[in-house]
């Protein structure tokens, strides 16, 4: 019986089943059949659409023409030569997986045609010997893909928040943000390829064994208090927390950090602040209270004020301001709650309070809204005047006394006393001497001149009705409460109401 020659036309009909398969579940990607004599003999549509033409030959046949119509980088711009293309590594019977490269057309301007990102997978066509007939390049386009990463690596890095990623497969870092390398003083190298058992960001969590079951089950790690470990042995306070993403094809745990340094510095200057103030409020020397912006409600007394004005902190504190037994007149508490709501702080209201033992003080009361852990509060301060307006009384008396004729008061002189009549008058338009009418310039001159009520009606003509009258409008005009303090307006202005000398012109304020 002759032996039977194979048909070595057949043989290479026959190719291998598991390499028809690839071929038919990749026909949806760009598909390359390389023949190493004939060159490159067959694209699909995807293949040539990937390569920005529309029939076989513009991709030039032979591999070397192909060099020379494409030019390929590698993603770091390192341009590939000469046996580096998927071309050439297919040719020499190599074997290949993800071959990222970026594709362009060497005599294109377009920059669509350069910033095309492929990938490229290579493999060969054997007969059933085992021998190698053809090629095949595999081609995807991965240009969205790709610029996903690029977006996101650029996010990661410019983000200010401290974040680090994990591998979740082998739990491995592979990406630590400048803002992490900033808070603890690691180097990028220190970090990258590490294991989360060498450098563990879970370590002292607060809720540890979830935390650790949530990495290893690639599920969300909710935010927790934990510590770091820095180089220098140190550990720093943070808040962490986990979540999956996915970079490529890789799952991944992004693990993002809050610094506590900051916020417990702050915390502790808040805290010395306030044992500052609760000192200085319980030491000063005038009486102070501190109450909620609503209502008033008394929240503490200092020792200054249990001294002037006789009650002890428990006799009110926790009563609100209608509530206080301090008030001699309801309006003025009404006052100062008025001026707190409406900005929040006043300055030196001159309002009458009541001791515990039924004495009335005059007082130069103040306050200012402060904020005390979170909360709103009005902090007054109470200056009691009660010696010192008696002084004045007995002071203004006494000048009020002399000026019944005040012809012969110098100008500096008028000025003092002026000053002392009204001391810490609050600012308020003044009125000048063009406000008056000339029947009350009349009067008021008469009144400089030391004459009396029955003295003007007999030197005027007029009935005492009359001249009441136009003192009283002097008198509100000008602002002033008495006689005196018409003359001492009047001097003020250089109007004495002399008929002789020169004519005397007002000086207007």
């Amino acid at each position: 019986m002759s032996q039977v020659v194979p048909d070595q036309a057949a043989l290479r009909r026959q190719v291998d089943r598991r390499q028809l398969q690839m071929i038919i579940a990749g026909l949806g990607e760009g598909i390359l059949l390389i023949d190493p004599v004939e060159g490159i003999v067959w694209a699909n549509e995807s293949a040539l659409a990937l390569h920005n033409v529309s029939h076989l030959s513009e991709l030039g046949g032979s591999v070397a023409k192909y060099r020379e119509r494409f030019e390929l980088k590698y993603r770091n711009n390192h341009v590939l030569g000469e046996g580096q293309y998927p071309v050439d590594r297919a040719l020499a019977g190599e074997e290949f997986q993800d071959v990222i490269v970026e594709l362009g057309r060497t005599c294109s301007g377009n920059d669509e045609d350069r910033r095309r990102v492929l990938k490229f997978r290579g493999f060969a066509l054997t007969d059933v010997k085992g021998n190698a007939e053809s090629y095949v390049l595999v081609v995807e386009n991965v240009t969205e893909h790709i610029s996903a990463e690029e977006r996101f690596e650029r996010t990661f890095a410019a983000n200010p928040a401290p974040a680090i990623i994990c591998r979740l497969y082998d739990l491995r870092y592979v990406r630590a943000n400048p803002g992490f390398l900033l808070m603890t003083g690691y180097s990028r190298d220190d970090i990258i390829g590490r294991s989360t058992y060498e450098f563990d960001v879970l370590e002292n969590a607060e809720k540890k064994e979830a935390a650790i079951a949530s990495l290893r089950e690639g599920r969300t790690i909710p935010q927790m208090e934990s510590t770091v470990r820095l180089p220098d042995g140190k550990s720093k306070a943070v808040i962490i927390a986990g979540q999956p993403i996915q970079i490529g094809e890789e799952k991944c745990m992004l693990f993002t950090f809050i610094d506590m340094e900051p916020r417990r510095q702050a915390e502790d200057a808040l805290r010395q602040s306030e044992e500052r103030f609760a000192r200085s409020f319980r030491l000063a020397p005038i009486p102070m209270m501190l109450s909620t912006r609503e209502k008033l409600r008394l929240l503490d007394v200092n020792d200054a004020f249990g001294a002037v004005l006789g009650y002890e902190p428990d006799e009110v504190i926790g009563r609100t301001g209608s509530e206080l037994p301090i008030w001699v007149e309801s309006g003025a508490r009404k006052r100062i709650e008025q001026e707190i709501g409406k900005s929040g702080s006043f300055r030196k209201l001159e309002i009458p309070l009541r001791t515990k033992h039924d004495e009335v003080l005059d007082c130069l009361v103040s306050a200012e809204t402060v904020t005390i852990q979170g909360e709103e509060c009005v902090l007054t301060v109470i200056q009691d005047i009660t010696e010192r307006k008696r002084s004045e009384e007995e002071l203004i008396a006494a000048i009020e006394a002399v000026m019944q004729d005040t012809s012969w008061f110098s100008r500096t002189v008028i000025e003092k006393l002026a000053h002392l009549r009204r001391p810490n008058r609050p600012d308020k338009p003044e009125a000048g001497l063009s406000d008056l009418t000339p029947r009350e310039l009349e009067v008021l001159g008469l009144m400089c001149r030391g004459l009396s009520n029955a003295e003007i009606v007999k030197k005027l003509g007029v009935t005492h009705n009359t001249v009441r009258n136009h003192i009283a409008r002097i008198y509100a005009k000008i602002d002033v409460h008495d006689r005196a303090g018409a003359v001492v307006w009047a001097r003020e202005r250089g109007f004495t109401g002399s008929p002789t000398g020169p004519s005397e012109r007002p000086r207007q304020r």
